[in-house]
């Protein structure tokens, strides 16, 4: 049962960090999961990392013990696309990014090429960026009149042991070549990505939480749009981090597992 602390019909958990870190399922992410849907509470889970699919992470979700299905889940990658499609439809594009976005680009029915006549420059989380997609993305802004579009901006994935480079580097690497902002960056906390999953839980933001382990993107988002925000310290974010005192969010928890009735809490609601 979850405790009455938190009465929101709908939550949105971030991922990594949140529910699980690596390949390890995080404490009491399973149980809070499967008591919010036995008392009949939307949950979708919503993540900025573009590198997997949906049903990648639907996949990774079921197998570390939380079951989930391709609409449970919303990724920067999905919400870019469908920004995309809706904005220029049928747009050529190139990314930097991995194959995941590239196909979620293309069954949207955008056109990812690799080449520097096109319409749109996709920056992304990209393990494989180098100076040739950086000369690539430079030559379509300058000689071709090319939009920069970004996944998210988070400055770093956390993974077992410690962190790893995201998103915002090759934001910046392409920002400082073409002097261009990037813009929109629709992962969190864009109300673009916010706008997603509460269309996929069906319930107005005053009825939301969301659940997340960052306080720039997680807990900005949710503040922005009036939802219950829920910090989280299995993550980036971690126990004594001074930041928190000034985000100031409703609720900071150890673990998913706080958010069950009779677990006793680490930090205290705010308001």
């Amino acid at each position: 049962m979850i405790s009455p602390r938190f009465p929101y019909r709908g939550f949105i958990f971030d991922l990594d960090g949140t529910v699980y870190l690596g390949e390890r399922l995080l404490p009491g992410a399973s149980a809070v999961v499967e008591a919010l849907r036995a008392e009949g509470r939307r949950v979708c889970f919503l993540s900025n990392k573009p590198i997997q699919s949906r049903a990648d992470y639907a996949a990774k979700l079921t197998r570390l013990g939380v079951p989930a299905v391709l609409d449970d889940v919303i990724n920067s990658a999905y919400v870019l696309a469908r920004f995309l499609a809706r904005e220029a439809a049928g747009a050529r594009c190139f990314v930097i990014g991995e194959p995941p976005l590239v196909e979620e680009l293309r069954a949207a029915g955008l056109a990812p090429v690799d080449d520097a006549r096109v319409d749109y420059v996709v920056v992304a989380f990209d393990r494989t960026f180098d100076y040739r997609k950086l000369d690539v993305a430079l030559q379509a802004v300058t000689r071709h009149g090319a939009r920069l579009v970004g996944t998210n901006p988070d400055r770093t994935c956390p993974v077992e042991g410690g962190e790893i480079p995201d998103a915002a580097g090759m934001i910046g690497a392409v920002e400082g070549v073409t002097g261009r902002r990037v813009e929109p960056v629709v992962g969190k906390p864009s109300p673009i990505t916010l706008r997603v999953a509460l269309d996929q839980l069906g319930l107005p933001a005053a009825d939301c939480a969301v659940v997340g382990d960052r306080l720039e993107t997680d807990i900005a988002m949710g503040q922005a749009a009036g939802l219950g925000t829920i910090l989280v310290l299995t993550g980036i974010t971690r126990p004594g981090d001074p930041e928190i005192a000034r985000w100031r969010p409703d609720h900071v928890v150890g673990s998913l597992g706080e958010l069950l009735d009779g677990v006793a809490a680490s930090g205290s609601a705010v308001r």
